[in-house]
């Protein structure tokens, strides 16, 4: 095992031909877990994609200091068949992660099978910067959030219908009502509006049937799953109703591409500020609900089902 010093590269003291030839030599020269701290007067950032596109997604990369006169970056190899984690994954360990990727559009219930590299990688998106925040958050003194995993999947179930399944109820009602409202006083200025409606109006149809759905069909067989009680022959409809999620979330992708991140414009009446609102509030709650779904409660309900086939 190397010792930690053994381990430092000082990158400034090569010439600059050998810098990064250099450094993909120590690096390849490690064991898988051991790590290569280098230190640089620069941000190595395009080291980073270097090494990706080269090596491809088998290191860990983390800013141990960010000048203003040295960079140093600690890159460690990974072991092999350490797979890394998906967004839904690390959401569920840890919700203010899921905070992060909501501040970067990064949907992680949805779309919560990709890794960050991938979901940065199809927004564009400066993965160094967002991976950063992530570590820093590992570091943050942790407070104990809700234990959403920890939960039985009938408890579980029976929180989603009563938290989130009853605010959809609540507003949606609403959310059709001020849609329609604001298409018809302010249309003529904001033609976006009329596809605002539509998606408002599609969402909800969506919304309705699926909810009906999930507490009809699959929340019953999930409680029978955990009693042992379900028919052997029944198989658990998740493919679906995650695409439905997916049509859901495309739908509010659009809605914020068409206001804007919700921009209020300066005519904008009590109506108008209302659905906006409205609208920022049931996305917030969505991407909890969905992620409650489509990252613990599916895979865990398949899990079961798989162990009592």
């Amino acid at each position: 095992m190397e010792t930690a010093t053994e381990n430092i590269l000082n990158v400034t003291l090569l010439e600059p031909k050998l810098k990064h030839p250099t450094i993909f030599q120590r690096y390849d020269e490690l064991e898988e877990g051991e790590s290569l701290i280098i230190h640089n007067d620069h941000d190595p950032k395009p080291l980073y994609y270097q090494f990706l596109g080269e090596r491809g997604n088998v290191f860990t990369w983390e800013y141990l200091e960010e000048g203003p006169e040295w960079w140093k970056v600690k890159i460690r190899k990974r072991i092999t068949g350490e797979e890394e984690e998906t967004l839904g994954e690390l959401a569920v360990k840890d919700l203010r992660k899921a905070e992060i990727f909501k501040k970067y559009g990064l949907d992680f219930c949805c779309g919560g099978k990709k890794t960050v590299k991938e979901a940065c990688a199809e927004k564009g998106l400066d993965v160094t910067k967002v991976e950063q925040e992530l570590q820093q958050a590992d570091k943050a003194p942790v407070t104990r959030g809700v234990p959403y995993d920890d939960w039985s999947l009938d408890f579980l179930a029976d929180y989603i219908v009563n938290t989130h399944h009853s605010y959809v109820k609540k507003n949606l009602p609403d959310l059709s009502t001020f849609s329609r409202k604001i298409m018809e006083v302010h249309g003529h200025r904001h033609p976006e509006l009329i596809e605002v409606n539509d998606l408002v109006q599609a969402m909800a149809k969506e919304l309705s049937q699926h909810l009906v759905e999930e507490e009809e069909v699959l929340f019953p067989y999930i409680k029978q799953l955990v009693k042992g009680e379900a028919k052997a022959d029944k198989a658990l409809n998740i493919a679906e109703l995650e695409q439905e999620h997916d049509d859901i979330g495309r739908i509010l992708d659009k809605l914020r591409v068409l206001t804007n991140n919700y921009t209020l414009p300066k005519d904008a009446c009590a109506s108008y500020t209302l659905i906006f609102k409205l609208l920022q509030e049931f996305e917030d709650d969505l991407h909890l609900h969905i992620h409650l779904e489509n990252n613990i409660l599916f895979p865990k309900a398949q899990k079961l089902q798989a162990t009592e086939a």
